[in-house]
């Protein structure tokens, strides 16, 4: 099994992780260690008519063809759709008698976790139950999760099985095989992602799924979307060193941001070992508040079972332990209301992460504390999502500081290599170099500006070139970090060209706007003392 890994790494056992993925040689940060297209995978619904099915690239549905008989799955061309094809028509007729069932004609399709399914076992009906991929699939790892029984209830209904023999030509004898399999597929799957990190949709990769998973990884699983001529084997899943990985190493994947200790314990029966979550001398920054003496130190975040908490610094005594745990409470009720809500009610989305995020910062949570960085992300894609015609000097700037602290929060907790953390200081370096609304507004901006620096105060964002030079010098920071994050040989993928390409745009502008300055210098008489 696992032909597919190259010679450069290897499947071993260890006593702490158990099986996994070692280095043989040594990797660079910005190498791929390997690539490789997915097992199965499918677009979530939202992206189902922007997207094409096979490749997923990105397109407007004029521009796409569209499979006419489900009408369900849109492709950039012939060629994508031919590459589709095999698996696409057993997924075709499943859909139209899905919509076929459906008591109304509004009726979406069923979700890209059950679309999903549907691909892996269409595969595994398609190279037999005995197939080297159908072992390394029944070989993964596996953990009984709440969703696993409504997603085999779905998966049922969408397959049309009525009963066990329906299920045998995939190798299931039992309900209970299904079950099992869609457990090592829930537990297993990981997220693809656009160059920017926006979710698509769904995969699963027996190979990529050895790796085991940190708070402090060296490698990273993504999607970088290489040249042109390569596209066809889109998506394709680049593990990426973001860090030298040295021989006899085992290479090491992160874990969801949001994920706290006790959360992986119970949902993956995984107990990180990383640096954040065993360090006994400081403060993870993941649960943490600022001192309260304001001594520059952190304190660990107040629990119900810890009687005293002190600065790790200062040894101060945190006083207001039970305001500190209503406020981290409500923030979590916040934030969870806040993200189901922000696809049907973003307005009301938008009021609870500005109402929540002061009164977290209040409470002295510091940017990278969950969860304060879960809301101020939220809060950031709420803002760039929801851009006024024509937009605002203080709409833009709101989402400037917003991002801002989002790149000091997770500055704090992941490597410079992390993909998470280019995409934040891309996007931070991309609206500093957006226009300036209205010239008569930026200029108010700026005076006021001046007026609270002259009164001992910082003006954030700044105006005009200084504006500029900022912009460039974060995406100076991201070009860097994305080489690493998306690879090297792919150029810091689509993003990283992008950046390119910016940073040169802004080398000109600058120079521009300072001999636009020299100009009007010169051509200003001078005053006489």
């Amino acid at each position: 099994m696992y032909s597919s890994l190259p010679k450069s790494v290897e499947v071993r056992l260890s006593n702490a992780n158990g099986r996994g993925i070692w280095a043989k040689g040594p990797i660079k940060a910005g190498m791929a260690s390997f690539a490789l297209p997915p097992y199965a995978s499918a677009l979530s619904t939202r992206n189902l008519t922007t997207h094409c099915s096979s490749c997923f690239a990105s397109s407007s549905p004029d521009g796409m063809r569209r499979c006419t008989k489900c009408r369900s799955a849109y492709y950039c061309d012939s060629t994508c759709q031919t590459n589709d094809w095999g698996i696409h028509k057993y997924e075709c007729t499943s859909l139209q008698k899905w919509f076929q069932a459906a008591p109304s004609s509004d009726v979406p399709p069923p979700s890209d976790a059950v679309r999903c399914l549907g691909r892996i076992l269409w595969r595994i009906q398609k190279n037999g139950v005995d197939s080297v991929q159908s072992k390394e699939l029944a070989n993964m790892h596996r953990q009984l999760m709440k969703r696993t029984l409504h997603l085999a209830h779905s998966l049922v209904q969408y397959l049309g099985f009525t009963s066990p023999a329906d299920m045998a030509e995939f190798g299931f004898l039992s309900a209970a095989d299904l079950v099992d399999l869609i457990s090592r597929f829930v537990t297993n799957t990981f997220t693809i992602t656009d160059p920017a990190l926006t979710p698509l949709g769904a995969a699963v990769s027996p190979v990529v799924a050895l790796i085991n998973h940190s708070c402090d990884p060296n490698a990273v699983v993504v999607f970088p979307r290489t040249a042109e001529d390569l596209k066809r084997q889109e998506p394709l899943m680049q593990v990426v060193a973001i860090r030298d990985i040295f021989p006899d190493e085992e290479v090491i994947l992160y874990t969801h941001l949001n994920l706290r200790q006790q959360t992986l314990e119970e949902t993956y029966n995984f107990t990180c070992a990383c640096r954040l979550c065993t360090s006994i001398n400081d403060v993870d920054p993941r649960e943490a508040m600022n001192c309260p003496k304001n001594c520059g130190g952190l304190c660990p975040l107040p629990s119900d079972d810890a009687s005293v908490i002190r600065c790790v610094k200062c040894k101060s005594v945190v006083k207001s332990v039970e305001a500190i745990l209503d406020a981290a409470r409500v923030g979590q009720e916040g934030l969870d209301k806040a993200s189901s809500l922000q696809d049907s009610n973003p307005a009301k989305s938008i009021q609870l992460t500005t109402n929540l995020i002061p009164i977290l910062a209040s409470a002295g949570l510091p940017p990278s504390s969950h969860p304060l960085l879960g809301l101020s992300r939220l809060h950031q894609t709420l803002l760039t999502s929801s851009f006024p015609d024509p937009l605002t000097q203080d709409h833009l700037d709101e989402t400037i500081r917003t991002v801002t602290k989002n790149v000091a929060g997770l500055s704090s907790i992941l490597r410079e290599g992390h993909p998470v953390l280019a995409i934040a200081i891309t996007e931070l370096g991309k609206l500093l170099a957006v226009d300036e609304p209205s010239p008569e507004e930026a200029h108010n901006v700026e005076k006021a500006g001046s007026s609270r620096m002259g009164a001992g105060l910082s003006a954030y964002p700044p105006s005009g070139l200084p504006r500029l030079k900022l912009a460039y010098d974060y995406l100076l920071r991201a070009r860097k970090m994305l080489l690493v994050a998306f690879g090297v040989v792919n150029e810091g993928g689509q993003v990283g060209r992008e950046v390119r390409e910016m940073v040169v745009a802004l080398e000109k502008e600058i120079g521009v706007f300072k001999q636009g300055v020299r100009n009007v210098l010169e051509d200003t008489p001078q005053q006489k003392s």
